[in-house]
């Protein structure tokens, strides 16, 4: 199971990097704290002090079209902030 799938580059994340120290990661959903805080020690290889993890639920939609009412929805997709130890950062840009 690959834990780590992409880091979170939005304008948000970034900002929590340079004030915060604070990284953004999706990360598969059934993966949990100690699994991605080892992730990301064998990927990077920093010291990683805390893992917050938050769940966004699909979103679902639904639209009219001549064949009648079509549903979807969005992908369930688990997000993880990680605090490194003072001094470290992680290269996402390099």
């Amino acid at each position: 199971m690959g834990v780590l799938i992409r880091p979170v580059i939005s304008e948000k994340a970034t900002s929590n990097i340079e004030v915060l120290g604070q990284y953004s990661f999706y990360v598969d959903t059934r993966a949990n704290k100690l699994q991605i805080k080892a992730a990301i020690k064998k990927a990077y290889g920093v010291d990683v002090i805390k893992v917050n993890t938050l769940i966004s639920m699909p979103e679902v939609k639904t639209r009219y079209t001549k064949t009648g009412f079509q549903t979807g929805k969005t992908n369930k997709l688990k997000k993880a902030i990680v605090h490194l130890a003072e001094g470290q950062v992680i290269e996402l840009f390099g």
